[in-house]
C-alpha cells in the first residue's frame, strides 16, 4: 500500500491556495512538504495539524492505496 495525497491537492485547488502558502501557514518544513509532493508517508502530526487546519478528518487529505 502507498499513500496519496491527491484529495489534498484538489483542497489546496479549491481553495485558491499554493502549495507555498500552504506550506507557509502550517509551519510545514521544506522536507516534509516534498514528502507530501512525492506522495511518501509523513508523520501523522503533520496530518493531523493540516486537518486541524482546514477543519476535516483524514480521509479528506489522504488515501491508502494498492501498489501496482
Amino acid at each position: 500500500m502507498k499513500i496519496s495525497y491527491k484529495k489534498l491537492w484538489i483542497m489546496l485547488a479549491e481553495q485558491e491556495m499554493s502549495k507555498q502558502v500552504f506550506r507557509e501557514e502550517l509551519k510545514i518544513a521544506s522536507g516534509t512538504m516534498t514528502k507530501l509532493n512525492k506522495g511518501q508517508e509523513v508523520s501523522l502530526s503533520v496530518i493531523l495539524r493540516i486537518c486541524e487546519y482546514f477543519d476535516c478528518n483524514i480521509g479528506d487529505v489522504c488515501d491508502a492505496v494498492k501498489a501496482e
